[in-house]
């Protein structure tokens, strides 16, 4: 499965949108997929809740919707190996206080390199979710400007 999806990564550079999503059930093994992707390119992913969330936590409430956007970024050029970032546990872009809309900053991140993310939620008829309908943090989004990348679960 590792070796398909570096095939993907290879190919996904000639795409506007280079953001591919890694997706299947919890247990399924999307962290340890992308933690061995980042060992065989020698860098680290980024786990977004540990790392965003120190940088945020040092930041007065009102104003962090506010750097959220500019914290990332240079949070990405740090973590970025080549035009390659990895991300996972990227729960913390759906809090509401944050105001983000989660995937399109993903793809915006995905313009200028390749971005692989571990997604939190599920893919079902064609359309990624997180959290259930009717939870504060909602989402229900399209397939379109990203490669998805299902994982079967183990055994």
């Amino acid at each position: 499965m590792l070796g398909k999806l570096a095939q993907i990564i290879d190919e996904v550079g000639a795409l506007h949108s280079k953001l591919i999503l890694l997706i299947g059930q919890p247990g399924s093994g999307k962290t340890a997929i992308l933690a061995e992707l980042a060992n065989q390119r020698d860098m680290k992913v980024m786990n977004i809740g540990a790392t965003l969330g120190s940088r945020l936590a040092a930041i007065p409430q009102r104003q962090r919707a506010l750097q959220t956007n500019v914290i990332l970024r240079e949070l990405a050029d740090e973590y970025a190996n080549a035009d390659l970032l990895l991300l996972d546990n990227i729960e913390l872009l759906f809090d509401q206080t944050l105001k983000l809309d989660p995937l399109d900053l993903l793809k915006r991140h995905a313009h200028s390199r390749r971005v692989v993310a571990v997604w939190p939620g599920e893919l079902v008829d064609g359309r990624l979710t997180y959290a259930q309908m009717g939870h504060p943090e909602y989402q229900d989004y399209g397939l379109d400007g990203l490669v998805p990348f299902e994982i079967e679960k183990k055994g």
